[in-house]
This record gives structure tokens, C-alpha cells and sequence, in this order.
């Protein structure tokens, strides 16, 4: 007998969470809610989805009370007279000084959100610049002296989840696994230079709050900053073609010592780096779970 697709999402969110490799966000079968924040701006975007709800819940029961009234009031049966009343002025100020209220306790904490969206915390101590191509997203570290690491990240083929290790779908899903992930340090400021190389795309990580469109011929910037170790995953957020849905994004959040080794192994072998890497991950977890 098949397990629902529910208890089937919790079963692999489970082994995820328990297996040897990373695990951080990515989307579950029958989820209904965002994806747990893994930066400050995305905790933020998820307090303000909560606070509207305290304003748009109470509308719509509201709005559903007035029409069922109007309905069981103004029928032709119960009100064989129609009223003749043209208007009235307490009524119309009341539905003018009302909605003008509610859209400024809107205003404020959007407002605040949209600027720290666009205000980094600090100097940012990484550039990555994301081009997007029909159909995948090709990187480049960008260091004091110019580029020093650059690679694609292509959707990862099932035959070749072997040749990768990344024979475990829960933590790494299909058609949402990359072969090569972006590899960042926790708790630092990463700039993100976002473009594209030939129509439009769109870099997006609901679990950091960042959608950024990649418009060829303009470079457009963003920022995030990685609480928690793990993977990451998005996709193109931008119909680009035949192939947008097979367009994953996957970053990979790292101790600061582990982004360095994986950095200055990285400049010779991008593919050698992510062994090791991925190895190392493997082996320490290993080791925290023995204790």
C-alpha cells in the first residue's frame, strides 16, 4: 500500500535531517507555509507576512458578513421596497478614512522591510556575480584581484548522481541538485551580482528572502547572509524558455575554515574541491553523531 504524499514528505524530511550530508531548506510535498528563514531578511519577510494576516483575516470576515446581510436583508422577498438612499456621509467617511489607515500600517514595516533589502550589513566580504543561460547559472568569485574561481551549475542528471555522491534524493532532490553548488561562509556578507547571457531570468532562494531578476546587458546587485550551515535550494523565477522548470539553484553554507580550504582547493579543481568538501561534511558529521 503507498504511503500518502503528506507521510511521504515527513519521512524524507526525516532521513534528511539524519543522514550523513547537509541539509537546510528546500521545498517539501503539500507544503502550504514559506520555507524556514536561513537569513535575517527572510525572517524579517516572514514576521511581515504574519502581521498583515492580523489586518487582512478580520477584513475578509468582514467583507463575507456584510454580503451575507446585504443578501438576507435586500432580497426582493425580505425588502419588496427598495430604499431610495443615494448616499451616506458617515458611511462613505468611514470606508474613505478606514482603508486609508489600514494602507499606512502597511506602508511603514514595508517600507523598512524594502530598505534593508537593499542595505547591507556592512561591507560585503564576498562577490559572486550569477549569470543565468537557457538553461542553467554560471558563477564567478570575484576577489581583490579580479576573478579567482568560476564554474556552471547545471541540473544534476540522475545517471549521474553516482559519479557525484549524491546518490540521497532527500538531500539532494531531484530536479532541484545541481551538480557544482555555490559554496559560501556562514555568517558573512555575500554581494550578489545578478545577469544574463541571453533572455531573462530571475535568481531566487526563498529561504533568503532574495529574488533578483537577471536582465541581459544590466548588472543588477543584491546581498544575503547565511545563518545556519547546509543546502540551499531555488529556481529560475523567470520563464526563459522550454527548459525554465529544469533551472535549479543551490548554495552550499559552510563553516569559514571549510569555505577557505574549499576556496584555495577550488582555483585548480572546482570538481576535486566539492569531493573534499562534501567528504569533510560527511566525516564530521560523523564524528558529532558518534559523540
Amino acid at each position: 500500500m503507498n504511503k500518502p504524499a503528506w507521510l511521504a514528505g515527513i519521512v524524507s524530511i526525516a532521513t534528511a535531517l539524519s543522514s550523513g550530508a547537509a541539509f537546510a531548506a528546500q521545498p517539501t510535498p503539500w507544503q502550504t507555509d514559506l520555507q524556514p528563514a536561513a537569513t535575517g531578511i527572510m525572517h524579517e519577510i516572514r514576521w511581515f507576512e504574519e502581521y498583515t494576516l492580523w489586518f487582512l483575516i478580520p477584513i475578509v470576515l468582514l467583507v463575507l458578513a456584510l454580503l451575507v446581510y446585504v443578501i438576507m436583508r435586500y432580497n426582493k422577498r425580505s425588502n419588496p421596497t427598495p430604499s431610495r438612499t443615494s448616499h451616506n456621509t458617515m458611511i462613505e467617511i468611514i470606508w474613505t478614512v478606514g482603508p486609508v489607515l489600514i494602507l499606512l500600517f502597511f506602508a511603514v514595516p514595508s517600507f523598512q522591510l524594502l530598505t534593508a533589502q537593499y542595505t547591507p550589513e556592512g561591507e560585503p566580504e564576498l562577490t559572486i556575480k550569477a549569470t543565468g543561460y537557457q538553461w542553467y547559472w554560471g558563477y564567478e568569485y570575484q576577489g581583490d584581484e579580479g576573478e579567482d574561481v568560476s564554474f556552471d551549475a547545471l541540473l544534476l542528471r540522475e545517471e549521474d548522481r553516482a559519479d557525484y555522491g549524491k546518490e540521497d534524493k532527500a538531500v539532494y532532490p531531484r530536479l532541484l541538485a545541481v551538480d557544482n553548488e555555490i559554496v559560501v561562509p556562514v555568517d558573512t556578507t555575500v554581494r550578489l551580482l545578478v545577469t544574463a547571457g541571453d533572455v531573462l531570468h530571475s535568481w531566487a532562494m526563498p529561504a533568503f528572502g532574495v529574488k533578483m531578476d537577471a536582465v541581459p546587458g544590466r548588472l543588477n546587485e543584491t546581498w544575503f547572509r547565511v545563518e545556519e550551515e547546509g543546502i540551499y535550494y531555488g529556481q529560475c523565477s523567470e520563464l526563459c524558455g522550454k527548459d525554465h522548470a529544469f533551472m535549479p539553484i543551490a548554495v552550499r553554507a559552510v563553516s569559514r575554515e571549510q569555505y577557505d580550504g574549499w576556496l584555495a582547493a577550488a582555483r585548480d579543481d572546482v570538481g576535486a574541491a566539492n569531493r573534499d568538501l562534501m567528504a569533510a561534511i560527511d566525516a564530521q558529521r560523523q564524528l558529532a553523531s558518534a559523540e
